[in-house]
């Protein structure tokens, strides 16, 4: 599978195991975070062993406690667990009162800057390339989701007011990270998305900062051989690049292209932690009914231990994913199939 290639990798450290947090969250999140568990301990001993904490997070949660990111969470995943898997949110479309999202608060607590998120569609021949392979590099901290609004009265009535922060500091980290993965990927084509023509301070900053890294990186000319483009969002969203980095809303807008949300995979990533997160979202229209795509959360678990440096574990399930959509025997609704999510599972595992 093509997202093998270019996906930064941290130092891999002597482990005798590997503390894993999960956070099932809402929805389906308890039914995909279950089979990418089963499937890193399908890998056996080529990684270290595997130890599982569970932990409390979600919309559900706080309906029942009253906080929506326990501090217990954000203490345990911080000192004792190595990388984490995290299933989906329900967060309402309205505000309610002292609820604010847990995905977007743990990317700020553990420093999660980067949500790399490969596109990637499976040719009918595994010696072919796939017709879409593109990965989104997402700046994960500031833009609109630093949630700082308010609601005014004027002469025209309510006013609602929304800040949008973007900073060089931010904007930097993001396309280096970016630049990284475009220079270990075959085509080493970077796209930077942006609305500079409108918002030309803001968008303006993220550009002109992700534009300069080139000439102040050391060693000087690293990134010489990797090709730099720019597109603003509205146009981008129709076409098709190879490694695309953007601020954190318009990453947000950029398309699937693979036939089902269910497929595809991502992490949000750091300098020292990872976290794995499929890109659905928590599907309470099919939750409880046993036929949620298990194939994004799988396919997390593996883009996790790939970062991780467990890169040949990464491949095995990579594979056995890829093998599982070619054959097309076991798929669940969303990819046109009868399929339960344990099916998918075990099929999987089989091949794993």
């Amino acid at each position: 599978m093509a997202l093998r290639a270019g996906i930064r990798s941290m130092s891999t450290v002597a482990r005798s195991s590997l503390k894993i947090g999960l956070l099932p969250a809402d929805g389906i999140g308890h039914e995909v975070i279950p089979a990418a568990k089963e499937a890193i301990l399908a890998l056996g001993s080529s990684i270290p062993k595997p130890e599982f904490i569970s932990l409390n997070a979600g919309f559900d949660y706080f309906t029942r406690k009253g906080v929506a990111l326990p501090s217990d969470t954000i203490d345990v995943l911080k000192n004792e667990c190595d990388c984490a898997l995290f299933g989906a949110v329900s967060s309402p479309s309205r505000k309610v009162a002292g609820y604010s999202s847990p995905i977007v608060a743990l990317r700020k607590e553990l420093d999660l800057y980067a949500n790399i998120r490969p596109v990637t569609s499976v040719a009918a021949n595994p010696e072919d390339k796939p017709d879409v392979d593109l990965v989104v590099v997402r700046e994960n901290t500031e833009c609109l989701y630093i949630k700082q609004e308010e609601l005014t009265i004027g002469p025209n009535g309510r006013e609602a007011r929304a800040t949008r922060l973007i900073t060089e500091r931010a904007s930097r980290r993001i396309g280096e990270s970016a630049f990284e993965i475009a220079l270990n990927r075959p085509r080493k084509h970077l796209t930077i998305i942006h609305k500079s023509n409108v918002l030309s301070v803001t968008d303006g900053l993220f550009r002109g900062t992700v534009l300069a890294i080139p000439a102040a990186v050391e060693p000087a000319g690293k990134y010489d051989s990797v090709t730099v483009a720019e597109q603003l969002v509205d146009s981008a969203v129709y076409r098709v690049f190879d490694v695309m980095v953007a601020p954190n809303l318009y990453a947000m807008r950029l398309p699937a292209l693979v036939g089902s949300l269910g497929l595809i995979p991502s992490i949000n990533a750091g300098d020292s932690f990872v976290m794995g997160e499929p890109v659905h979202g928590s599907a309470p229209d099919i939750a409880g009914k046993g036929i949620a795509n298990p194939l994004a959360a799988i396919r997390s678990a593996a883009l996790m231990l790939r970062t991780l440096g467990y890169a040949d574990g990464a491949t095995r399930i990579e594979r056995a994913v890829d093998q599982v959509i070619r054959e097309g025997r076991f798929l669940t609704p969303d990819l046109g199939g009868t399929a339960k999510t344990t099916e998918v599972t075990n099929e999987v595992l089989k091949l794993i």
